[in-house]
């Protein structure tokens, strides 16, 4: 009996690193295009758009994202923690290889506390 073929779309590919995104401290997705002339788009109704882009060719998939990252951070560190959890979640959630996590620091933002 044949295994049945299961699809996964890239809406879920972009809720899964979005999710994974969310749950880095320090971090949030920047809402500024990740290219000059580039337009953002929203996955989820109800969400604000994010510098986050990804790209699927057969079961490999490139992920890449803009970043604001809290000041007194290590940017590469943060940066290197970024790339680590999304791979990991993204290939865990679906079996799908991840190339690549390319991340982009957009931004040093003060922290949510206020204080720098």
């Amino acid at each position: 009996m044949a295994t049945p073929e299961v699809e996964i779309s890239k809406s879920v590919l972009m809720d899964i690193a979005a999710t994974t995104l969310d749950g880095i401290e320090g971090t949030e997705v920047a809402t500024t295009p990740l290219k000059v002339g580039e337009v953002l788009r929203t996955q989820t109704p109800g969400r604000k758009p994010r510098a986050l882009k990804v790209t699927r060719e057969g079961q490999d998939v490139t992920v890449d994202v803009g970043l604001n990252i809290e000041f007194g951070r290590s940017l590469t560190g943060t940066a290197e923690k970024v790339q680590q959890a999304v791979r990991e979640n993204i290939e865990l959630m679906t079996g799908l290889r991840v190339r690549a996590v390319n991340v982009t620091v957009q931004n040093v933002c003060v922290p949510k506390g206020g204080q720098a």
